[in-house]
């Protein structure tokens, strides 16, 4: 029933959601203790690539501290677990390596089927943000340069066509360089899909660009492992 209410929210889009990104390497139960008093919508719970951090532990401990909605946002098939209230599945449209456009969703379909997953599936689009990401090297894909709107325009556009249910923008962890805020205005003009962004969001100033124009949810993950007062600051930004 959380993931229903967050998904009907999300395409609603009558207000800007507020994603906090756990990475079970780098979980710290303290951000989830804070995110309970300032309005977070949902965790999204997963990495490019896991070390040390277990998916299904960092959850329990989660579900332990809050009643937030908990979604999947998964590198590979093994970062599932039945605990989660969700899922966003992900698509990597931006790249050409076939793993990530259906090999890994192969090795995750029969997981999800048993564990009675709830998903919503998600176009996936990584954008240069002037620092090679994690993400780019697992996936060995590159980029689509941020210069190029009508190249991620027309990518997300056929993620739309192609029935995917929303579109995810990723500069990437740490990013030096954001999604410009024009870029989602004109993404709103030629697509329905709920649109969320991530990626280098580190100050109330970006998080408030992105409200203005009606962005469907920001996720802000590494700023926050870095100074874990800034979930106060950027909470405030949202409406509740």
């Amino acid at each position: 029933m959380k993931f229903k209410k967050l998904v009907k929210a999300l395409y609603k889009g009558q207000r800007t959601l507020f994603a906090v990104l756990i990475d079970p390497d780098k979980f710290n139960p303290l951000l989830i203790r804070m995110a309970n008093d300032v309005g977070v919508d949902c965790f999204l719970v997963g990495g490019s690539y896991l070390e040390k951090g277990n998916i299904e532990s960092t959850v329990k401990v989660i579900k332990g501290i809050s009643k937030i909605p908990i979604v999947l946002f998964p590198g590979d098939e093994n970062q599932l677990t039945p605990l989660a209230d969700g899922l966003f599945l992900p698509n990597l449209i931006s790249g050409r390596n076939a793993d990530f456009l259906i090999g890994k969703q192969v090795l995750m379909a029969p997981k999800i089927k048993k564990m009675s997953l709830k998903y919503l599936s998600m176009a996936y689009l990584l954008l240069a943000g002037e620092q090679t990401s994690t993400t780019q090297k697992i996936t060995k894909t590159r980029p689509l340069a941020l210069n190029n709107q009508q190249l991620i325009i027309n990518t997300a556009l056929a993620g739309e066509q192609l029935g995917l249910g929303l579109i995810y923008l990723e500069a990437g962890s740490g990013a030096k360089k954001n999604v410009p805020p024009s870029l989602i205005k004109r993404l709103k003009e030629t697509i329905t899909l709920p649109i969320i962004v991530g990626g280098g969001i580190d100050s109330i100033e970006k998080v408030k660009e992105y409200i203005s124009v009606k962005t469907n949810m920001i996720v802000v993950g590494n700023a926050l492992e870095r100074n874990l007062n800034l979930i106060k600051e950027i909470g405030d930004c949202f409406e509740h």
